[in-house]
């Protein structure tokens, strides 16, 4: 007996021909199909007389079994076995799978950038509609990435549709860009069919950008006008600076307690009033530093004729620096009245020794008036009587 064996493949929902070799072309015919598939317990026999498998498989006239649209569950062995009329007996035997090409995979939830030194999330390559399953591969600027467990990771799912039966598959791709590395990667994703000689199906490509960490800083936050103090109905405005690109999220806290504000690095506080008064600071949260929170400000609100205590650290400065004139000013006042002293008394000196001299020679004249003799007023006096 003469034997064949041969392997089918064939796509889900079209139909499929197994000839039957041997057989005679026309009835009448000596010939039996016999199959083990999904759909049947053991060997199912199948005669040209038909029955109740028309609809999954008949035995056509010329002795071929005809499947008119064959799917998952008849996978299986198919043989035959016919005698011809010279009594020659002949087998056949089939193997035969099935097969439905996916549609074209897709990658789900790109990243928009990544960061180098830290593992990042590329994205999700999914695959819908495929049997068998198949694989997904993820390329790296053309290359194939190998999973290591480290700079690259692969998370993979397969779910089967309980209904059709066939599979998607989904691929997390986990990547470690290294620092000074390529700084826009290109990636992809394909899926491969498990039948040989199948063509592979490709993603469109995706191309992120790697941007190196810088530190993070003390987050700075500055206050307009200096000190946060402004009179009744005046504006302040808080900045949080943080050097970090891209900016990280912003939010700001008063008192302990988060403001229900958006995420802004500028918070304004126009026609400041009692309620807005309170401890200020600023939170920037980034996904590779994490939270951090700035020093705090205080904004507090003058009223007219207050002085400095209420003026915050905008007055601290200005009274110091006017403590400082004044006390320049008034050594300088000091100095100039010793100096003014001084001069004035030895102006006084030099006047004193002056008039000395003079003072004496009046003395001398006095001394000598006093010393004459007074016979000639005698003399006069009688000269003058009768």
């Amino acid at each position: 007996a003469a034997v064949s064996d041969q392997n089918i493949t064939a796509r889900i929902g079209k139909p499929l021909v197994l000839n039957c070799k041997g057989a005679a072309k026309k009835p009448p015919q000596q010939l039996e199909w016999k199959l083990n598939t999904g759909r049947t317990e053991a060997w199912k026999v199948l005669t040209p007389q038909g029955g109740p498998w028309d609809s999954v498989a008949r035995v056509l006239p010329n002795g071929s079994l005809l499947l008119p649209a064959i799917g998952i569950q008849d996978e299986g062995t198919f043989r035959c076995r016919a005698t011809s009329r010279n009594g020659k007996e002949t087998k056949s035997n089939y193997r035969v799978r099935v097969y439905q090409i996916p549609g074209k995979p897709e990658i789900v939830g790109p990243a928009s950038e990544l960061m180098a030194g830290v593992p990042n999330k590329v994205g999700t390559c999914v695959s819908e509609g495929g049997y068998p399953a198949g694989t997904l591969s993820w390329h790296l600027d053309g290359k194939t990435l190998i999973p290591d467990g480290k700079g690259v990771s692969v998370k993979e799912e397969t779910r089967r549709h309980p209904e059709t039966g066939l599979f998607t598959l989904h691929s997390e791709l986990m990547v470690t860009p290294a620092r000074g590395g390529a700084p826009q990667p290109t990636f992809s994703c394909s899926f491969s069919p498990s039948f040989p000689r199948r063509r592979a199906l490709h993603t469109a490509p995706i191309q992120l950008s790697v941007w190196e960490p810088v530190p993070l800083d003390e987050v700075q936050l500055v206050v307009e006008p200096a000190g946060g103090a402004v009179p009744p109905g005046g504006t302040v405005t808080l900045t949080c600076e943080t050097p970090v690109q891209p900016p990280p999220q912003i939010h700001w806290i008063k008192d302990g307690v988060p403001l229900p504000h958006p995420s802004s690095p500028v918070l304004l506080l126009p026609e400041v009033g009692p309620k807005d008064q309170g401890v200020y600071s600023c939170v920037a949260t980034h996904r590779s530093h994490g939270p951090q929170e700035s020093r705090a400000v205080s904004v507090s609100v003058i009223e007219t004729g207050e002085l400095g205590p209420a003026a915050g650290s905008v007055e601290g400065p200005g009274l110091g620096t006017l403590a400082l004139a004044l006390g320049i000013l008034g050594g300088l006042g000091t100095a100039a009245l010793l100096v003014g002293v001084i001069v004035w008394h030895r102006r006084r000196r030099r006047g004193a020794e002056r008039k000395a001299p003079e003072n004496q020679e009046e003395e001398e004249e006095e001394r000598a008036e006093l010393n004459q003799p007074e016979e000639p007023e005698a003399a006069e006096s009688s000269a003058g009587g009768p």
